[in-house]
This record gives structure tokens, sequence and C-alpha cells, in this order.
């Protein structure tokens, strides 16, 4: 194959691997509009909807965990398939449960098929970057950003006006129309994974944990924006409840349009700088947020916050996937479930915590852990990409 057509290849499978991050975005938006009903329907307490919300958690993190080795003996192309197609089908699984245990099992199943979805996604992606020797991760979530958007944006009000089921049906039919016609089209590694991953093994290199403690103290600081801004403005600095929620909007919004601009932004100035200046940002919004006098700074701070960590998990993502002696796939499976731990470990630490203290130092401790990113960032130099070489 020339040199053209397989950058064309590439080119059509980074726009079939950014549909897919579209479809598990807007699978996992509209999630959020169906907890109401969801609680509802099966007449269960608020603790029983955090268990079957920790199973759905405890799912994504299983499959993670296996991931890598599917993707080192069947590499991400197959593997992204099989997650992508099952994983369209999850929404409406959980929507049909009739009963609490049917239920906990529809919930771990569609949060292994999310969770092993977004490691292959994630772990093609960086083939594609291999390819095209150039960043394209933050765009790629960036896409993810703008499906959970419009799931979440659009989920409410069809579930208002034709009911839960058959918004679960046409979420189902529109993520899976996507993901079907994106996975003739993404692209595989140059060879076959190593042979020698015939059984489920941890990577032996120590770097790759360091980085996925890098995912992990990101994504602590991501996972206290999403769970208790709100209500932090509510309760410390006397907001009504429409200004609260502005807290995360203000912060995903500047966080998805950051993240199309971050993959320019690092080809130009390289992923270990482009981190660092992303950190030093993301650290300062966070502390500005957690010293704020009021609830319009605190907006402002999160909105800065959310413009620092944008291409912040895009970048170690990326260097996660590059690990020398590894397949993208098991450097992707440590540093995914590490990262994604944080934002399901930290929301009951960080409310236990809240309970004998106030929400501010919360968040100024958050910002200490974001200059703890900054110092490790020239760990992530295999985010870096040499020149296309000539041929």
């Amino acid at each position: 194959m020339n040199v053209s057509n397989a950058m064309q290849t590439a080119i059509r499978g980074r726009w079939a691997v950014a549909a897919i991050f579209l479809a598990n975005g807007f699978l996992t938006g509209s999630w959020a509009p169906q907890i109401p009903v969801f609680l509802t329907r099966l007449d269960i307490s608020k603790f029983t909807l955090g268990l079957l919300i920790l199973l759905f958690g405890a799912g994504a993190v299983t499959a993670m965990t296996w991931c890598g080795h599917l993707i080192s003996k069947h590499g991400s192309r197959t593997v992204l398939r099989w997650f992508g197609l099952c994983g369209s089908l999850g929404l409406l699984v959980v929507a049909l449960a009739p009963n609490v245990p049917l239920a906990a099992i529809a919930m771990f199943i569609f949060g292994g098929s999310i969770g092993g979805m977004d490691v292959a996604m994630n772990a093609n992606a960086v083939v594609v970057e291999r390819k095209m020797s150039r960043a394209i991760m933050s765009s790629s979530h960036g896409f993810w950003s703008l499906g959970g958007f419009a799931g979440g944006g659009l989920g409410g009000f069809a579930i208002q006006h034709y009911g839960h089921l058959a918004h679960a049906a046409v979420v189902t039919v529109l993520a899976f129309a996507a993901i079907a016609m994106a996975v003739g089209y993404l692209v595989a590694e140059d060879r076959p994974q190593a042979a020698e991953h015939h059984k489920f093994t941890l990577p032996a290199n120590p770097l790759v944990y360091l980085i996925g403690l890098m995912a992990l103290l990101t994504m602590i600081s991501e996972g206290a924006v999403l769970d208790w801004a709100a209500l932090y403005l509510r309760q410390e600095l006397g907001a009504d409840l429409a200004v609260a929620g502005l807290a995360y909007a203000a912060f995903s919004g500047v966080m998805a349009i950051m993240r199309f601009f971050g993959d320019g932004v690092r080809n130009r100035f390289g992923a270990v700088m482009t981190l660092r200046g992303s950190a030093v940002v993301a650290a300062a919004g966070m502390l500005v947020a957690g010293l704020s006098p009021s609830p319009w700074l605190a907006i402002a701070a999160f909105a800065l916050c959310g413009f620092g960590i944008a291409n912040m998990v895009p970048i170690i993502f990326s260097a996660g996937g590059n690990q020398e002696g590894m397949s993208s796939g098991t450097g992707m499976s440590v540093v995914t479930t590490m990262g994604y731990s944080g934002i399901l470990v930290a929301p009951s630490a960080i409310g236990f915590v809240a309970e004998h203290s106030s929400f501010g130092p919360i968040f100024i401790a958050m910002s200490v852990l974001l200059i703890v990113v900054l110092l490790m960032a020239g760990l992530a130099h295999r985010a870096e990409f040499a020149p296309v070489p000539a041929e």
C-alpha cells in the first residue's frame, strides 16, 4: 500500500473511531435522564440505586481489566467491534429490567460493555495516531463529550414525551447504526499483537502504572466537579438550584470545546509541554473554586478548570497506549482502569470527608493533586510524535 492510500485509510479510520467515541458518549449521556425513572419504576431507595450504579462501575472496571488481554490477542479493531455492537444494546437491557435482581445483572453488563468499549476505542485511537503521526486523542474525547451532551440534553425531553422504553429503543437504534457503519472503516495494528499474551498477566513495566496514577489523580478531580460542584455552590455559597447547576455545565462545556482544539495545541507544542500547561491552568481553576466567596466566581473557576483538564486525560491515555514493550491495548487497559477507578471511588470518599468538613478544602486538595500531575508530566513523553517519514 503506497503512502497516499495508507493515509486515506488512516483518515477513514480516524473518523470511524470518532463516530464510536460519539456513540459511547451518547449512550453514557442517555443513561443519566433514565436514572429518576429507574428509581421510581423499581420502587427502590437511593441507597439501593447507589449499589446498582456501583455494579455498573464494577462491570466497567472488570471489562477494562481484561480488555487489554483481549486486544493483545485479537487487536483493537476486532475487540472494539465486539464491545461496540454489544454496548449499543446495554441501555435498552437496563430499561427493560423488571425487578432489582435482573436490573443488577443488566447494570453489570451495561457497565462492562461501555467500559470495554472505552478501552478498545482509546487503544484504536492510539493506532490511528501512530499511522497519522499526529494527535487525534483530544478531539476523539471531544466527540465523546459532544455525544454525552446530546444524550443528556435530549434524553429528558424524550422520556417525558414518549416514555423511557421508547427513549431507550431510539438511543439503541441510533448508537447501533452509527457503530455498525463505523466498524468497517476501523484501522488495525500494523502487525499481529504479541504472541506471548496467551494468558492474562499484568504488565511488568512500572512506568505504565505511574501513567495510570496520573490518570487517577486527574480523573478524581474531574469526578469531584461532576458529583459535588453543584452541592458546593448550593450549600456553601448560597446559590439557587439554577445557578448551582451551571457549575458542571460550565466545566463540561468548556472542556468539550477545548478538546476539539487540543490536538492542534499538542501537535504544535508537544504532549509534555501541553500537559504541563494544562495542569497549571486546571490547578489554578480548582484552587480559585475552593477559595471562592461567591457562586459566580466559582462557576468561572470551574470553567477554567475544565479548560485545563480537557486535554490532560487524552494526553495521558496516549502515553499509556504507547508504552514500549507492550501492546496499545495492554497499556491502555491499565491506565483507563486506574483512571476510571478514581471516578468510581472518589465520590463516596469525598462525601464522607465533606460530612466532617466542607467542600472548599476538598477542591483546594484537588488542586494539589493536579500539581502532582504537573510534576509527573515528563513521564508522558511517549505521547510525542515523530515527523511522518518520507518514502
